[in-house]
Formats: structure tokens, C-alpha cells, sequence
């Protein structure tokens, strides 16, 4: 996404050294939002000779009436989100902060936008050396209230929010608008599952300086506030020990609100979780190990709303195209079914890859295409997708031995559920090889295995990242969707037999279908990208026909008809 940043700063009686602290921030072109917090009337006249000089950068807001730093900030962050800016800075106005930083601050949350970004101070020896430690008793606190010490410094005035995260909780919640605004938004965005990135920052005390820290009120209420936290953390306790094994989510784009490609979101599940499941089943078996699957599915269900979405769009799309009264109807049972079989279905390609299915689970419909391809000794491409179990099908093929079978993967979102396979079976990536584009170099790389005689199994419906811009559209129940060329590119490279794989999940256990798609895909110069949408349709159509006999296991859990912008795609009036 595109960051679209300002800076916000709250004032009051500022007047000495506001003059600097904007000098200092306007070098970095960002606009300014200087919010008066009711000052007096010298700090006012300060203001408005600042707004008048750099006129067209900086917006002056005035608060009738002193309500705190609290209520100055969120006025300016209210009035950022208002103006269309994604991501504001803000900085205390006495000048402590180092300004220098700004690009700094920039940079980490361009690197993630949905993580709000806060000052770790380092301090000279002109800080006193009772809020040196009085800080701590602070720091403490907010580690006990989020089991966590992810919030390295909650009391820092120099921090940057994504503004969707931040005004969403600002416009749910009543937050302090006093001192301990800072401390409080930060521990509640946590209870969110908002990340947090910390960076190192100089802070100096002036001689001279104007402190509105009072000793006495402001302790009480932050001791107040601390005393509100407890008593939330000891509510969400049960889901803050959860999050503990659970990584913290990355969200949708905040410029448009649309969810993220699918290969810019975070894996969701833990290593650790998943190794548990892994090794519960060594010692429990497939059978109890399953049992946890309903509770996880739950969880995630009610957090996973990307996710959610997509199934519900998923299903409103087949409820179209299939109009049958067998055909499931979009809502929150249908989606836990779509989410737990898609939990089962890796719970199954753990339980095969660590042997604990049998040869006997898997029934191939019909063998004839399968047995003639091996006893040629022919190499082969093989296109598969995600719908239904496809690494169930390698895992048994790698440990029958049968032939040599490599999957041509995109890694990048599932490393954690990878590296749990690859800890199950030694063999599991020595048969994968991770790309990132379909190139003349990963052509050549895969002749040399065809010629050996492997099967290289391909998904026909994902897209790398750096293949964004390689799509053909095809018909897929009853309306547009982008599937990549890479597959029909490649097999051209290869000049070798073509062959389609669905493994899907029946009553009585897999069944594999396997069944020839080309003797050899041909892609002339002339009319190159008609070929390669006819050949993509051929394959949408099948995909449609197995994902009909299969609707709960289709796994792509995104928005798979959205155009790259993020719109979603109209066909005949059906959206």
C-alpha cells in the first residue's frame, strides 16, 4: 500500500519551543497538524504566525478548552483520517524528540503498515533521574497487561498509528484524555492484535523545559488507568494465553480497505501450535489429535474475518452458479465447515507425510492415464490447484516411491507450515522447489527433471507476486477470474505431456483423479494470448466441475475473483 503520512502534535503553552520542533519537522515535507490544547493567549499568537508561514503545510486545530493531551491527540488524529491520510506521526511539541528520526519512523511503517511504530527512548544524562525509574513501574505494568513485552516503552510521545486502527478504537472505545491516553491506547491495540515495531530514539530534557506532568493527578489517574487494564486482561485472559501460540494478524489495506493479495498475508498458526498438533498425534493418533480441530476452527472463524469474507463470497458465488437446493448457502455454519475442512485437509497432509495413512485411503478413480504415464517412464507436467488435498497425493506418491514427484510451490505464505512438514519427513523438501516467477530460468531448471522421467506437480490457480501482471481471464462459476499463464508458458517450454490432479476427500477416504489435459501445449507467436486463455478456460472448467462435486474443499481463502486493485469482478450483472 501507499503511505499517505503527516504528523500530528498537541500543544499547550508550548510557545518557546514549538517554533523549533515544527523548524525541525516541516524539512520532511510532511503536512503538520498542530492541535491547541485551549493554550493561552502568547502561545496562541505563536500559532498563528507558524500557520501563517508555512501556510499550505500546516493546519492549525484549537480546542476551546485545556482537556488534556489525550483529547488534543485524538482530535488530531480524528481530524488526519478526516483529511484522507493513512498513517499519522505524532510528537510531543517541546522539542525532546529527536525529529531527525522522521525517516526512520517512515521506513518501518512502509516495511508494515499495519504496525504502529513507537519511539524507544535513549536518553542523555539530562533526563531526571525520578522519571528515569518511575517509567519503569509503568513499563512493568503494561508487560503484565499484555502477558507480553512487545510495547517496549508505552509512555514515549514519539510513535506513529496507522489511522484506520487507531480511530476505529478511539471511535469504540472511551479512551483517557489525559497523560495516560498514551499508556492506554497502546495496551488496547495490542488486545487487538495490532504488531508493534519499536525504534531506538534520542531524547533530551531541556534545562528550561515546560513540563504538564503533574505528579500528583497524573499518577492517580494512570494508577487508575493500570487498574482498568488488570481488570481487561484478567477478562481476556483465556484469549491473551491463546495469542500467545498464535502469531499477531497483519490487516487489509488501509488506503482502500481492500483485503490484501494473497500472498502479502500472514500465515495464520504457529509453529509452535502446529508442532503440538504434530506431536500430539505421534503420541495420541489421528483420531484425538482431530478433536482439537473444532475449538482452533472456532477461533479462528470468529478472528479470521479476511478469511470469513472470502468463504461467504465464495459460497454467494456458487449459490449462484449452481442454483440447486443441495447447493450450500452462504453464512457462518457453511463458512466453520468450509475452515475446519480446510484444517482437516493439513491435518491429513501432516498425518501423510509422518506415514499414518495407508496406500489403502486413497482410491484412484480411474487408473488407466496414471499406469500408462509410468510405465512410459515419461517425464510429465501436472496441474493441480487448491481444491482438495494435492499434497496428500505427493506425499504418498514420495513415500510408494512409485516416481520421483516435485512440486513447483510459492512458499513465502506458509513457511511455518512447511517447516512443520519438512521436521515430519526428511524427503518432503527434497521434492519441493520454491519459486517466485515463471522464467526462462525456471524452464530450464525443470527440462533437466522431465528428462529424468519426474512428475512436476503446478497449482493452475495462484499467481506468484512478481507474476502479477502475467493473468488471463477465464469463466469460473458464472464470472470472471484471473489465472496465471505460468503453467501453459511452462509446458510449452517443456514440450511434455500435460496432465490435471485433483485429490478430494470422500466418505470413504481420498480419491485421486487423475486425467490427461495435452499431449502438448502449443503456444504460436501468432494469437499467443488467445491460446493461453483457451487453455485456462479448458482448466476452469474442470476446476469448476470437481470444485461442484466438492464445494467445502475449495482452500483459496481470498477474494479470487478481485482484480489486482482490489475491485471485484462483474460478469452479466452478477458480482
Amino acid at each position: 500500500m501507499s503511505l499517505a503520512a503527516c504528523v500530528v502534535i498537541p500543544i499547550y503553552n508550548h510557545k518557546d519551543a514549538i517554533g523549533g520542533t515544527v523548524a525541525n519537522l516541516v524539512v520532511h515535507g510532511l503536512p503538520l497538524f498542530v492541535v491547541d490544547d485551549g493554550s493561552d493567549e502568547a502561545t496562541q499568537q505563536v500559532l498563528a504566525a507558524l500557520a501563517q508561514r508555512h501556510a499550505g503545510q500546516l493546519t492549525l486545530l484549537r480546542l476551546p478548552v485545556n482537556g488534556g493531551k489525550g483529547a488534543a491527540v485524538m482530535a488530531g488524529l480524528r481530524a488526519a483520517r478526516d483529511a484522507g491520510y493513512t498513517h499519522a506521526l505524532q510528537i510531543d511539541a517541546d522539542g525532546q524528540h529527536d525529529a531527525a528520526d522522521v525517516p526512520r519512523f517512515l521506513a518501518a511503517a512502509a516495511a508494515n503498515p499495519r504496525a504502529v511504530v513507537l519511539g524507544q527512548p535513549v536518553y542523555d544524562e539530562s533526563v531526571p533521574k525520578a522519571r528515569l525509574y518511575g517509567r519503569y513501574l509503568t513499563h512493568v505494568w503494561v508487560w503484565v497487561e499484555t502477558l507480553s513485552f512487545t510495547i517496549r516503552d508505552s509512555m514515549c510521545g514519539f510513535r506513529l498509528y496507522p489511522l484506520d486502527l487507531a480511530c476505529a478504537l478511539i471511535d469504540s472505545v472511551k479512551l483517557p484524555e489525559r497523560m495516560d491516553f498514551d499508556i492506554e491506547i497502546l495496551v488496547r491495540l495490542y488486545w487487538r492484535r495490532v504488531e508493534f515495531v519499536s525504534i531506538p530514539t534520542a531524547v533530551t530534557y531541556a534545562t528550561d523545559g515546560v513540563s504538564h506532568f503533574d505528579v500528583l493527578w497524573d499518577n492517580v489517574r494512570i494508577s487508575r488507568s493500570h487498574t482498568r487494564l488488570v481488570a481487561g486482561m484478567l477478562a481476556r485472559l483465556p484469549l491473551l494465553l491463546a495469542h500467545k501460540v498464535l502469531p499477531r494478524r497483519r490487516m487489509e489495506s488501509a488506503a482502500s480497505g481492500a483485503p490484501a493479495p494473497w500472498w502479502r498475508r500472514a500465515e495464520r498458526g504457529s509453529r509452535l501450535g502446529m508442532s503440538l498438533l504434530a506431536l500430539s498425534c505421534r503420541l495420541f493418533g489421528r483420531r484425538f489429535t482431530a478433536l482439537w480441530l473444532h475449538p482452533i476452527v472456532a477461533y479462528f472463524l470468529l478472528t479470521g474475518r479476511p478469511a470469513r469474507e472470502a468463504s461467504r463470497r465464495y459460497f454467494a458465488r456458487l449459490a449462484q452458479a449452481v442454483p440447486q437446493p443441495a447447493t450450500p448457502r452462504p453464512g457462518w455454519v457453511t463458512s466453520y465447515r468450509h475452515m475446519l475442512a480446510f484444517a482437516q485437509s493439513g491435518f491429513d497432509k501432516l498425518a501423510a507425510w509422518t506415514g499414518r495413512v495407508d496406500f489403502s485411503d486413497v482410491e484412484i478413480d480411474d487408473a488407466h492415464a496414471l499406469d500408462a504415464l509410468l510405465a512410459s517412464g515419461r517425464g510429465a507436467l501436472v496441474i493441480g490447484s487448491h481444491l482438495g488435498n494435492l499434497e496428500m497425493a505427493r506425499a504418498l506418491a514420495v513415500r510408494g516411491a512409485q516416481t520421483r514427484v516435485t512440486a513447483i510451490v510459492y512458499t513465502e505464505h506458509a513457511k511455518r507450515f512447511n517447516s512443520v512438514l519438512a521436521g515430519a519427513n526428511r524427503d518432503f523438501t527434497q521434492h519441493l522447489v520454491p519459486v517466485s516467477d515463471f522464467g526462462p530460468q525456471t524452464a530450464l531448471m525443470m527440462q533437466e527433471r522431465i528428462e529424468r522421467g519426474e512428475l512436476l506437480v503446478i497449482v493452475g490457480d495462484r499467481t506468484p507476486a512478481h507474476e502479477s501482471g502475467r493473468l488471463t481471464e477465464a469463466q469460473f462459476l458464472g464470472a470472471t477470474a484471473p489465472f496465471a499463464q505460468g503453467p501453459y508458458v511452462l509446458a510449452h517450454a517443456l514440450a511434455c505431456p500435460v496432465y490435471l490432479l485433483f485429490c478430494l476427500k470422500e466418505r470413504s477416504g481420498y480419491r485421486l483423479y487423475f486425467e490427461p489435459f495435452a499431449e502438448r501445449i502449443e503456444l504460436p507467436r501468432r494469437d499467443r494470448a488467445e491460446h493461453i486463455a483457451g487453455w485456462a478456460q479448458r482448466f476452469a472448467s474442470r476446476l469448476e466441475h470437481y470444485c461442484r462435486k466438492a464445494p467445502y474443499q475449495w482452500f483459496n481463502f481470498y477474494d479470487f475473483w478481485a482484480r489486482p486493485g482490489g475491485n471485484t469482478r462483474k460478469t452479466n450483472g452478477r458480482t
